[in-house]
């Protein structure tokens, strides 16, 4: 009987902390730290990133996540799987040999998977199901499209011992059951065992929306030592008998509360929760507290895979412009009204600009719309404007009729802050499953 495998959340996003990953690997609790840092935008950016340089398109904190975290995981055993690698995972299997030369760890190996970049293979007549539309009548030029893969592909990187894995487009659970089945030698139609380790993906993806960050809302909902909040981890038998807890020291709580609400994020059919490994049935689990900090999940069920993977086509989505300027003090309101109501003017009226713009008065009506409009219940007004367009140069005219609000009135407009960034669009398409090819590479320092 193989022992007990633990596996621990590094990231639930590109940009998640550092610390709390660095604090797991120092454990020795977990035998594998996964890096889940991938979404369907992130990846379409990184498809851009990579046009404008060969070289990028991977995740940008990946040094400096490897830098920290590779001694530390090289001492206590620890194994990483990530698929910051996005839109370039050779390049960024490459960055990690590099790190692993600057702090002298010879002998590290990287193995990285290739496959789910289909980018070559889509044509204008491909179906994108959600949209109602081929990929000719989007109308935009495709930057870049990706497969979700899952554990068949993933399990030769696995199985190498490779210190670092790196991956492209995988679904998130995927990352986190592949160290599992190899672990047990699950079998790949074994779909009760192989949904307990979805759920356990599913549970540990998204960081601390497991361990309280996500979760907290005081009063309702209070969450101790927040600022330190530690990320999950997860132990599993062989059976797929599972647990999800924290280290004791760490701050944020693993409840049945917190555990019930990443339960349901992102499922659309709790009865049908559909990936490339298994389609899921959480409908039925049952949840118990175990001690402090400790819920034992039971009573998924898995049936057989989809015949399809789901695949992410990004598109070139052209700019958005952001660009903001404050009011404050007695008047605000109507300072801030007249100076949004002077960009409508000049940006549609005069510059003809016919994009999607958008201005927001943050502090009286923005998002939702809802806030008072009464005069009195604020001092303290910004007025946000977004506007959208493929046509550059309109952005920078708006972005420059935000500035010039600054001496051209209303009166007291300060703090502007404006930029103009790439755009993506995406949407969904999907690939029969034995047209998809992985294949692993290994790198050595």
């Amino acid at each position: 009987m193989s022992p007990l495998i633990s596996i621990g959340c590094g990231a639930g996003f590109s940009a998640d902390r550092l610390d709390p990953a660095c604090a797991l690997a120092e454990s020795g609790r977990v035998s594998y730290l996964v890096f889940e840092c991938v979404g369907e935008r992130t990846l379409a950016h990184g498809h851009r990133d990579r046009m404008l340089n060969p070289e990028g398109g991977y995740n940008t904190l990946l040094k400096p996540r490897m830098r920290a975290l590779l001694p530390i995981c090289k001492r206590t055993g620890t194994r990483i799987v990530t698929n910051m690698g996005a839109a370039n995972p050779k390049a960024a299997a490459q960055a990690c040999i590099e790190v692993a030369r600057e702090l002298q760890l010879p002998g590290l190996k990287v193995a990285l998977v290739l496959g789910d970049d289909i980018t070559e293979s889509i044509s204008p007549d491909w179906q994108l199901p959600e949209a109602g539309k081929t990929i000719g009548k989007i109308g935009h030029k495709v930057i870049g499209a990706n497969a979700y893969l899952g554990v068949e592909h993933l399990l030769p990187a696995i199985e190498c011992e490779a210190d670092v894995v790196i991956t492209g487009r995988f679904a998130d659970p995927s990352l986190f059951m592949a160290p599992v089945v190899h672990h047990y030698d699950w079998k790949l139609d074994d779909w009760d065992r192989l949904a307990a380790g979805t759920l356990m993906g599913h549970l540990l993806e998204c960081g601390m929306q497991l361990t309280g960050g996500y979760f907290a809302d005081p009063p309702y909902k209070n969450v101790p030592d927040l600022a330190h909040c530690g990320y999950p981890l997860a132990e599993i038998d062989a059976d797929g008998g599972l647990v999800v807890t924290k280290l004791p020291e760490a701050g944020g709580c693993v409840t049945l509360q917190t555990v019930k609400e990443q339960l349901v994020y992102e499922v659309h059919d709790p009865s049908a929760y559909l990936t490339p490994d298994v389609i899921a049935d959480f409908s039925n689990v049952d949840l118990r507290e175990e001690g402090r900090d400790r819920v034992r999940i039971s009573g998924v069920r898995g049936r057989e895979r989809p015949r399809t993977l789901k695949v992410t086509v990004g598109f070139d989505g052209g700019f958005q412009g952001e660009a903001g300027i404050s009011y404050s003090g007695p008047g605000a309101q109507g300072r801030a009204e007249l100076a949004r109501d002077i960009l409508l003017e000049r940006i549609t009226r005069l510059h003809k600009c016919a994009g999607r713009l958008r201005i927001d008065l943050i502090g009286l009506n923005s998002i939702h719309g809802t806030a008072t409009t009464r005069a009195s219940d604020t001092q303290d007004i910004r007025v946000y404007t977004t506007y959208q367009d493929f046509d550059r140069t309109a952005v920078e005219t708006v972005m420059w009729e935000v500035e010039s609000l600054l001496c051209c009135g209303p009166a007291g407009g300060g703090g502007f802050r404006g930029q103009v960034t790439p755009k993506v669009v995406t949407h969904s398409a999907f690939v029969k499953r034995d047209t998809i090819a992985a294949q692993t590479q290994v790198l050595e320092a």
